[in-house]
């Protein structure tokens, strides 16, 4: 790559995955960041020090993980198992490849999804073997392609643009269900930070922001944008939208697509507030650092075109500028005089 484009991707992590990376995540204590990836292995790398501290392997592709504390974590894999990374023990089972994984310190629960369309509820404070350990098995209605936890609340969105909305106090059956507002399999969804709603990407280069209160005065705010296409002789080529993540400090998000981009979007201004230069290949996944000081941005090419790229799989991780990120002031005209 060339010295230009390099620096304007940011820091490149040594001794990346040597397969597709399929999530990344930084801690919520430190900047240490854990990466999942089909090479069956679970990274844990310092990411400002650009070192990798440690190393978990898996007997088949690593679809998720998850931290846990600040040097251990959780993942999930093609291998139908649930392991913990620093001790390489296995959790639990699942009847199929294990999709998501999601750990809650309010109700202290590691929380599955699965292809066997299930989710399950586990406690990691448990021994080792999935009698000892699991809380609870949830049936969904199709196979659970994204999670995603704030506060007490879950939601999971499925194959067939199902979305089922969970209060883990009591999860015998699911707050709402819901069908995607968007016309096309979903990809990622993620909680606002502020715990009022969620933001549903798709196949087809859309987002929609939705919202948890029923009521027709807050349902009336909900909407749906397009982005990750462009115009090429004449037709729309669009994207599918891989990566959704919220800066933690702002509440603006950054979305990832197949086209190569990053873009920062003010949700509630309904605006883009910056692009960032293209990169090698398909985005796979984006996190921010626990002080949004930093993004993680998985590089790695996912096959929607089919096995046509000879771009290697690679993590950048740069330095965030308050102008990339923070909304901008609404400016309102002069009154006349």
């Amino acid at each position: 790559m060339a010295s230009a484009v390099a620096a304007a991707a940011g820091q490149e992590l040594s001794n990346p995955p040597s397969d597709g990376i399929t999530n990344l995540r930084f801690s919520n204590h430190s900047d240490n960041l854990l990466v999942s990836s089909w090479d069956k292995s679970v990274r844990l790398y310092e990411a400002s020090a650009n070192v990798l501290r440690g190393e978990f392997m898996h007997a088949g592709p690593v679809l998720d993980c998850c931290f846990h504390d600040d040097s251990s974590g959780f993942s999930v894999a093609a291998d139908n198992t649930v392991r913990r990374s620093n001790k390489e023990d296995i959790l639990g089972r699942h009847d199929a490849p294990v999709r998501c994984v999601e750990y809650s310190y309010a109700a202290g629960q590691l929380i599955t999804g699965s292809w066997d369309k299930t989710l399950k509820c586990w406690d990691p404070r448990g021994t080792s073997g999935q009698g000892r350990t699991l809380v609870g098995t949830y049936p969904q209605p199709e196979r659970v392609y994204s999670l995603s936890l704030v506060g007490n609340r879950l939601v999971v969105a499925t194959a067939g643009r199902h979305v089922n909305i969970y209060d883990l106090r009591n999860m015998s059956q699911p707050e709402q269900k819901r069908e995607s507002s968007l016309k096309y399999q979903t990809r990622c969804v993620r909680c606002y930070p502020n715990g009022t709603g969620y933001a549903l990407s798709s196949v087809e280069g859309r987002v929609s922001m939705e919202f948890f209160d029923l009521s027709e005065a807050i349902q009336a705010k909900k909407y749906a944008f397009k982005c990750h296409r462009k115009s090429e002789a004449g037709r729309d080529i669009v994207y599918p939208v891989n990566a959704i993540a919220y800066h933690p400090i702002y509440g603006t998000f950054a979305t990832g697509g197949c086209d190569g981009y990053v873009n920062v979007w003010d949700g509630n201004n309904k605006k883009r507030l910056y692009q960032y230069t293209k990169y090698p290949t398909s985005i796979a996944a984006l996190s921010f650092s626990r002080d949004g000081r930093l993004l993680a941005v998985a590089s790695s090419y996912t096959f929607e075109e089919g096995p046509i790229s000879n771009e290697s799989d690679a993590i950048f991780v740069r330095s965030v500028n308050d102008i990339e990120v923070k909304p901008k002031p609404k400016v309102y005209p002069n009154p006349p005089a």
